[in-house]
């Protein structure tokens, strides 16, 4: 069933609808929280604000654009929302310490993403390149990671992404070639890395 389909049987009382809806997007949506505040906690508060805030504005959906484009234009706000008020706060990085946790005391949270068992040497040049490019991600201009994550690690369009970010699908492609211009600059000394890994 589409997702215009699914929210107006949930406008018309249909809670199953609503739960289709949420089974569908809550991962991507937290995975896309989770990769713009890079809390674990925050990110979970966030998804549940950001599906409150559709349940909330479901009656003023605008089929003019996809549901999915509504949705992270709503996640998109909550980023910055939480950006606004985090702004004089230290933020969790991917390379950083964590809390203590099933992985050990003070894992990294980048150790935490799944990843299946190669070699002790692949692996260990894989998490190493896992996380330079965290960082080099983290790095980026908030504009740029914001479009390189709805486009790489969202599969958005770049039309959807401009509806999302509020600018033109020109600007946006801009900022995606000037964020993977300054990720191949950072990685650039990592291109053997890579064919190691290859």
């Amino acid at each position: 069933m589409q997702d215009v389909e699914l929210l107006h049987r949930f406008r018309a009382g249909d809670p199953e609808a609503f739960a289709a809806l949420l089974r569908r997007y809550e991962r991507p949506v937290y995975n896309f929280l989770l990769r713009s505040v890079r809390d674990p906690s925050a990110a979970q508060d966030l998804a549940q604000d950001v599906f409150l805030r559709v349940i909330r504005g479901a009656e003023g959906f605008n089929q003019d654009s996809k549901f999915s484009t509504w949705l992270y234009t709503i996640a998109r706000h909550a980023c910055i929302d939480h950006s606004r008020r985090m702004k004089h706060r230290r933020h969790a990085s991917l390379d950083g310490q964590g809390p203590d946790n099933d992985d050990g005391p003070g894992a990294k949270l980048i150790d935490r993403i799944p990843q299946s068992a190669p070699g002790t040497d692949r692996q260990a040049l894989s998490g190493e390149a896992r996380a330079r490019i965290a960082a080099a991600v983290e790095a980026l201009p908030e504009d740029q990671r914001e479009v390189f994550l709805l486009r790489q690690v969202q599969s958005l369009a770049f039309a959807e992404i401009a509806e999302i970010c509020g600018v033109s699908e020109n600007t946006v492609k801009s900022r995606m070639r000037y964020a993977l211009e300054r990720l191949q600059s950072a990685l650039a000394d990592y291109e053997e890395h890579a064919r190691a890994l290859g």
